[in-house]
């Protein structure tokens, strides 16, 4: 009998892939990862704001374990905290102090997830590492290579977050949910009375308390010795000074509320200047733009092509897919430029690329400068 793992939340999304591949035959062994959170911390208003990380706050623990005795499968939690801690969540703090804007489940999904969770499970006997996501893995036909295609729930598709896999990670990946939409999980998991069938999702960041990333970052700064965002210039495209910033991590491109700039028009930021410590204003015309590089590059395939190609690309994870032209550079990055104009393309978020014989297959990405 084949063994996999599954990574469970205590939601409705891994509680159903789990359901799914024990009823496929599989030897199903449940894991949730104890990840970093914040201590205790009082809020502005004097009440202590809650501060466990959401991906394994003991009401989801206690949630996972109900659901891996309801399935009759083995659950055990696995502390990763110091690890996550120095590859997620000093990133996320760094990317915004640089004047960037990240996307940590990018890095855990690489770093953490089908790294650390996936040597867990091959140390475990497991074939396969599965999770809740929603997308689809295959063979190319063509190649033999393992594919990362889109779920198909366009809604509900993570191909985006998963685009970083290589090879490796992706031979022994499964997402059982691929071929589902989000209403069909839940019906599943209604229909084999899942504790969890009704349990809302979160779409917040997991180790931020209250989902106030302003406060995380003056914390994150007090505990760690880390420099703290500092005020400097708001700037108009010309350069002429405007207004003054709180912190460059306080602010992302694209932002047009919270500036307390008045002007004949709505401004938004157009960039951060890390080197000026500014933030640059301008119309909402000005946020558009047509190239564009990104760093870190990432395929799937595992080798970068070797000429410049077309593909679709997405450039937030719920952002439509735009006609592009990628043209590979030295140093892991590439060049992209757009068919059309696209507005606040944002540095530290991935650009991810589409084509493929089905042209829904995640090909790669990278993060844009």
């Amino acid at each position: 009998m084949t063994r996999v793992v599954v990574g469970m939340s205590g939601g409705v999304d891994s509680s159903v892939a789990a359901a799914l591949l024990k009823e496929q035959g599989y030897d199903v062994i449940g894991i949730m990862l104890r990840l970093w959170s914040e201590p205790p911390v009082i809020g502005d208003d004097g009440v202590e704001l809650v501060a466990e990380n959401k991906c394994c706050s003991l009401e989801s623990v206690n949630d996972a374990r109900r659901v891996a005795a309801a399935l009759d499968i083995p659950f055990y939690v696995i502390n990763v905290e110091q690890p996550f801690q120095r590859t997620i969540v000093d990133f996320f703090f760094d990317e915004y102090a640089a004047g960037r804007t990240p996307n940590p489940c990018l890095r855990c999904n690489r770093h953490i997830r089908f790294t650390l969770l996936l040597e867990r499970a091959l140390a475990l006997g497991a074939e396969y590492l599965a999770t809740g996501h929603y997308a689809r893995v295959d063979d190319d036909p063509a190649t033999g290579q393992r594919r990362l295609r889109q779920g198909v729930d366009a809604a509900k598709d993570q191909s985006y977050m998963l685009h970083v896999l290589s090879q490796n990670q992706l031979r022994h990946a499964l997402f059982p949910l691929g071929e589902y939409t989000k209403p069909q999980v839940r019906a599943l998991a209604a229909e084999r009375g899942l504790p969890v069938a009704t349990k809302a999702e979160s779409q917040e960041i997991c180790f931020v308390a209250a989902n106030d990333y302003r406060g995380f970052m003056r914390r994150y700064a007090e505990t760690t010795g880390r420099a703290a965002p500092r005020p400097g210039p708001i700037l108009d495209a010309a350069g002429k000074q405007v207004g003054q910033h709180q912190g460059l991590a306080y602010y992302t491109v694209g932002q047009r509320k919270g500036l307390g700039v008045t002007a004949r028009e709505p401004l938004h930021v157009l960039r951060l200047d890390p080197a000026q410590n500014a933030v640059v204003v301008g119309s909402a015309a000005e946020l558009a733009r047509d190239a564009f590089t990104v760093r870190q590059t990432t395929w799937t395939s595992d080798s970068a092509p070797s000429a410049p190609f077309t593909a679709q690309v997405k450039l937030r994870y719920k952002a439509p897919l735009v006609g592009a032209t990628i043209t590979p550079l030295a140093e892991g990055r590439a060049e992209v430029r757009l068919d059309a104009p696209a507005r606040a393309i944002t540095p530290g978020q991935a650009a991810v690329f589409y084509g493929g014989a089905e042209g829904d297959e995640a090909l790669g990405g990278g993060l844009i400068e």
